[in-house]
Order: C-alpha cells, then structure tokens, then sequence
C-alpha cells in the first residue's frame, strides 16, 4: 500500500533519466527534482494506485525525461512494503512511456532533549547472536 510519507523517486523514459523527492499525503502528491516541480492527486486501493501530476519547471538546466516541459502525466502502479513501482504517460507525449521507482523514508526517530534524563539501559533489548556450533 502506498502511504503517506516521502520517498526517494527514481524515474526514467527512452530519452533521459532522473531522480527526485516525492511525498504523498491524504490523496495529495507533490514533489521536486534538479529542474521541476510536481503536484497533483493518488487515489490508493490496496496495493495499486494511480495519480495525475502537472509538472513546472523551476531552474533552467537539461531537458526532462520526456523532452519538453509543462506536463500532465498519468501514472498507475504497485506497492508492496516500501517499494512501489509505477508506469505512467504524458498528455503531451502521446506512446512515450515513463517508468518509476519509489522508495519510502522512514523517519529518523528525534533525539533527546538536551538535559533530559537517558533512558535505562536494559541489556535484554540488545539483538542476540546466533550460537555457533562447534
């Protein structure tokens, strides 16, 4: 299932390549790369969801992965655990196909407060080796 939360994106046509953040939020998804901007909606069911994004460029640079700016794409795909593979193609591009990866972040976990008290050591916590045999 595609969740909320952000992933690395790695994205690619027969012209070019790229990669980007993406996050996806409450059926909202947005996200940017060295040149574009990207945002629009998904809708989730189960482990496929589709999504149509509108690009922007915002840096002069290299040319998209389809050849030209301004872009609606329309992308469906598959998440199993925190992979999620997806096709998708241009309004303006009609037969060139996009090709992705989305890979889910975790989030760090924050550290403590400075001067906030540690918490126990319990030795029990720590992961276990696996006995050898001899």
């Amino acid at each position: 299932m595609l969740k909320d939360g952000t992933y690395a994106a790695w994205f690619k046509t027969p012209l070019n390549h790229g990669t980007g953040i993406v996050h996806v939020a409450d059926g909202a998804i947005w996200g940017r790369d060295s040149i574009m901007t990207y945002s629009g909606t998904c809708q989730v069911d189960g482990e496929r969801f589709t999504g149509v994004l509108r690009t922007k460029r915002h840096t002069e640079g290299h040319d998209t992965v389809f050849g030209v700016d301004g872009l609606t794409i329309r992308i469906e795909g598959t998440c199993i655990g925190k992979i999620a593979t997806y096709v998708g193609e241009a309004d303006e591009v009609p037969g060139l196909i996009l090709e992705g990866t989305l890979i889910w972040s975790e989030q760090a976990t924050p550290a403590p407060e400075p001067g906030a008290p540690l918490p126990a050591f319990n030795l029990d916590k720590l992961p276990k080796l696996p006995k050898r045999s001899r």
